[in-house]
């Protein structure tokens, strides 16, 4: 499972439940930053923090020293090459996974008791009950950009650490940082396919949906560029 959850941990992560969690140290803040966005240097990490950037290598050294975070330089050719860190597989397993190895389980049951078929009935009946809530929860959204807005404020509800914003081309690009059924996703990717049409039915008509990063596929993040059609 990726994170063993017990009373003596919960308070020294920070977490509220098992769908999200809510930093309160500087560790964990330093975790949190990059788990949203995605790997900085410690002068920038600093900044978003409200601390120097220092103080925010300092953290960064004793993360890396626990495995949470590593580095890699990079030189643009003039003067000392910057340092970039980023999690971990560790660090990205602080970030709770929702019953992973059960869920897991159930689905490798599943396809062996009653076939690939009916565990795709069973996706699909989830899919349809989700499709209802999001349909519901957009209805009476007009504007694209506010429904966008919308969907991003329910998965962040269900764990998904969402937002969205509106690129320079003028399309709308809703980004989900953690994936809280990565590992049911990564046994079964109707899970994956479910969740665009999801997507699709709950944005409505004349929208066009093209995922451009995949946590699955090995990216930090899972990203979603929508258009008008």
């Amino acid at each position: 499972m990726s994170l063993e959850i017990s009373p003596d941990n919960m308070s020294s992560l920070g977490l509220d439940n098992q769908v999200g969690w809510s930093p309160r140290s500087a560790r964990e803040r330093v975790l949190m930053q990059l788990k949203m966005a995605g790997e900085r240097t410690a002068s920038a990490l600093g900044a978003e923090l409200g601390t120097s950037a220092e103080a925010a290598r300092q953290l960064l050294v004793k993360l890396a020293e626990e495995g949470l975070v590593a580095s890699r330089s990079t030189s643009s050719g003039v003067g000392r090459p910057a340092q970039y860190w980023s999690l971990t597989a560790a660090g990205n397993a602080r970030f709770p996974d929702t019953h992973a190895v059960l869920t897991v389980e159930l689905i490798a049951t599943l396809r062996e008791a009653v076939g690939v078929e009916a565990l795709d009935r069973v996706i699909g009946a989830r899919e349809e009950r989700i499709r209802r809530g999001y349909v519901e929860r957009l209805a009476g959204i007009a504007d694209l950009g506010a429904r966008v807005a919308a969907l991003a404020e329910i998965r962040s509800e269900e764990g998904y650490m969402a937002e969205s914003h509106v690129e320079p081309d003028g399309s709308h690009l809703l980004v989900e940082n953690h994936c809280p059924i990565c590992a049911a996703a990564t046994a079964c990717q109707q899970f994956c396919r479910s969740e665009l049409a999801i997507f699709s039915a709950a944005l409505g008509e004349g929208v066009h949906i093209v995922r451009t990063d995949h946590i699955v596929a090995g990216a930090r993040r899972c990203a979603y560029r929508i258009t008008p059609a």
